[in-house]
């Protein structure tokens, strides 16, 4: 049985949640407290700042192209932001049709976004094994995030779960529960047709499965990729379900 939706953590943070909790299918469970996923973090309240420094948060991954830090810039006292910067080229591909004047349909707006998620796969890996490595590297818990915490943090949940065993329906219910939990922010999206937007700024679970069709398909499946694309040796693999693992 799926867990249910988590309640908020954060006033200023609307998707921040804890990866913990998981079932894998070795039977173990993914560590609570460990590694958290979340929107931007550029407008928590004092309360949340206390709670990141109770939640023992030491290094923020962050998921942002330049222009995405710069509007919404943040630093957390005693929390470390690294930069794994991949740019939105899904919002630069989609100005780049209505600056000719060309309307998106939905379905095509679809499209698109699953051939960001594509381009993850084939064209982000290594600033996704930067990633993993990052969480082994380091034993304090983590955030990783991106502006609205759905696609480029969506996969790299996707991905540090794949890799901790957890199952693929599992990994979709947590990639959705965006959808419950995401607060859209108008000042964030830019301007377009109201149809475009709604599939930009929400996920669906066709977008994940372009994902994984590109790593069967064109990587060997996951433990090939984890290897290969990523970079993660077996003995790191094995590490990086250590330390996140019970048990």
């Amino acid at each position: 049985m799926l867990p249910a939706v988590p309640a908020p953590l954060l006033q200023g943070a609307s998707n921040f949640r804890d990866l913990g909790g998981y079932g894998t299918a070795s039977g173990q469970r993914v560590r609570r407290g460990r590694v958290f996923r979340s929107d931007h973090l550029a407008g928590l309240t004092s309360e949340d700042l206390a709670r990141f420094q109770q939640l023992g948060i030491g290094h923020s991954l962050d998921f942002r192209g330049v222009s995405e830090y710069t509007a919404t810039p943040y630093a957390i006292p005693g929390v470390q932001r690294v930069a794994l910067t991949i740019e939105p080229t899904v919002v630069a591909r989609m100005q780049a049709l209505v600056a000719q004047g060309i309307e998106p349909t939905t379905e095509e707006t679809v499209d698109l976004m699953r051939e960001t998620y594509r381009d993850f796969v084939n064209r982000n890996a290594d600033t996704f094994g930067r990633f993993l490595k990052h969480l082994l590297a380091q034993p304090t818990p983590q955030v990783f995030h991106c502006t609205a915490g759905k696609d480029r943090t969506g996969f790299a949940a996707a991905l540090l779960l794949s890799a901790l065993g957890v199952d693929r329906a599992t990994i979709e219910h947590d990639y959705l529960l965006t959808n419950q939990l995401y607060r859209r922010d108008p000042r964030l999206e830019g301007k377009g047709p109201a149809h475009v937007m709604k599939v930009l700024w929400q996920v669906q679970p066709e977008f994940l499965h372009a994902a994984y069709e590109a790593v069967d398909a064109q990587h060997g499946g996951m433990r090939d990729y984890l290897h290969g694309a990523i970079g993660l040796s077996p003995q790191e693999l094995t590490e990086l379900q250590r330390m996140l693992l019970e048990g």
